[in-house]
C-alpha cells in the first residue's frame, strides 16, 4: 500500500469521525436519545462516510472515473448485479432472523413466539395511547405480515444506508485490499464499529450496557456485518447491493420485539445479531466465503458473454 493510500484512509477516517461526533455534539449536551432531534441527527450521522468518501474522490485523489472507484457504476452485468441485489436483501434479513431461535436455545434471548406477548403489549399500549380500540387483525397476523414487508423495508432505507456504505464498503474496503482480504475486513470492520461511538455511548443499540462494552460489541457485529456486505461489494463490482444489505439490517433490526416475551429485558451484548450469540451465524458463513476466495474482487473484464454462466457469488 503506497503512501498515497494511506494519506487518503486517514483523510477519510479524520473526516467521517469528526462529523459524526460533530453532528452529535446537540445530543451529548442535549436529551441525549430522547431529544427530538435523535431522528434527524441519525439520519445526518449516517451520511457522513460518504461525505468523506467524497472528499477523498473528488479532493484528495481525484481519479478519472469516480463514481466507478465509489461503486456506484457501472451496472453491468445486469444479471450478476440483480443476482448479488437479491442476495443483499435476502441474507441480512435470514442473518437477523436466524439469531432469534439460536438466542433462546443458549438462554440470552427471552423469546415467546407462541403468543407474542412484548408485541402484544406494544400493540396495547400504543392503542391505549391512541385512545382506539384494537386492530381488527390477529397479533400472529401482523407478525406474519410485519415479516412479509421486510424486503420492502430494505428498498425504503437504501438511500440513508447508501450513506454509510459509499464510505465503507464503496471507497475504503476496497482501498485496503491489497493487505488481503482478512486484514481489509477487520480493519475496516473496526473503523466502522468505533465510528458508532458518539451515539453507541449514549445508549443506542446497547441500552442496558456501559459504554465501553457497548463500543465493543458494536466492533465486533460491524467487523462481521461488514465482512458480509463486503463480501457483496468485492463479488458484484458494486456499491449497491451492500447498501441494500445495510438497508435490510437496519429494516429486519426491530424483528427480535416481535418473538420477545413481555416483561423481560432483552440484553443486546448478548442476543440479537447485535450480541455474540447473533455472531454466530455470521462468522461460520464469513468464515466460509474467506476459505473459498469468494472476496476475490470480481474483474471488470469478467462480465458473462451471451450464452455463458454468470460468476458464483
Amino acid at each position: 500500500m503506497s503512501g498515497r493510500d494511506l494519506r487518503s484512509i486517514g483523510v477519510f477516517t479524520a473526516v467521517a469521525f469528526a462529523l459524526s461526533w460533530l453532528l452529535a455534539l446537540p445530543l451529548w449536551f442535549g436529551e441525549g436519545l430522547a431529544s427530538p432531534w435523535f431522528p434527524l441527527v441519525s439520519v445526518s450521522v449516517m451520511a457522513t462516510p460518504a461525505v468523506a468518501a467524497l472528499v477523498v474522490v473528488f479532493v484528495v485523489e481525484r481519479p478519472r472515473h469516480r463514481a466507478r472507484t465509489l461503486g456506484l457504476w457501472p451496472l453491468t452485468p445486469v444479471r450478476r448485479l440483480l443476482g448479488f441485489a437479491a442476495l443483499g436483501i435476502v441474507v441480512p434479513i435470514a442473518l437477523v432472523l436466524v439469531a432469534l431461535p439460536i438466542g433462546a436455545l443458549l438462554g440470552v434471548y427471552p423469546a415467546d413466539v407462541v403468543g407474542f406477548s412484548a408485541f402484544q403489549q406494544l400493540r396495547d399500549e400504543q392503542a391505549a395511547a391512541a385512545g382506539a380500540g384494537g386492530l381488527p387483525i390477529s397479533t400472529g397476523a401482523l407478525v406474519a405480515l410485519q415479516l412479509a414487508v421486510l424486503p420492502v423495508a430494505a428498498v425504503i432505507n437504501l438511500v440513508p444506508a447508501l450513506g454509510e456504505e459509499l464510505g465503507w464498503r464503496g471507497w475504503l474496503l476496497p482501498k485496503l485490499m491489497p493487505l488481503g482480504p482478512v486484514p481489509a475486513i477487520l480493519v475496516s470492520g473496526v473503523l466502522w464499529g468505533v465510528w458508532h461511538a458518539p451515539l453507541v455511548l449514549l445508549g443506542y443499540n446497547y441500552p442496558t450496557a456501559p459504554g465501553w462494552l457497548g463500543v465493543t460489541a458494536m466492533v465486533g457485529t460491524c467487523i462481521l456485518l461488514g465482512a458480509v456486505f463486503g463480501w457483496l461489494r468485492l463479488r458484484s463490482g458494486s456499491v449497491w447491493p451492500a447498501a441494500l444489505a445495510h438497508a435490510s439490517i437496519n429494516g429486519a433490526a426491530g424483528s427480535s420485539l416481535l418473538f420477545a416475551a413481555a416483561g423481560e429485558p432483552v440484553d443486546t451484548t448478548q442476543a440479537t445479531i447485535l450480541g455474540w450469540s447473533g455472531w454466530i451465524v455470521p462468522f461460520a458463513l464469513v468464515a466460509v466465503l474467506v476459505a473459498t476466495g469468494r472476496f476475490a474482487p470480481a474483474e471488470p473484464s469478467s462480465a458473462p458473454q451471451p450464452g455463458t454462466a454468470s460468476p458464483h457469488p
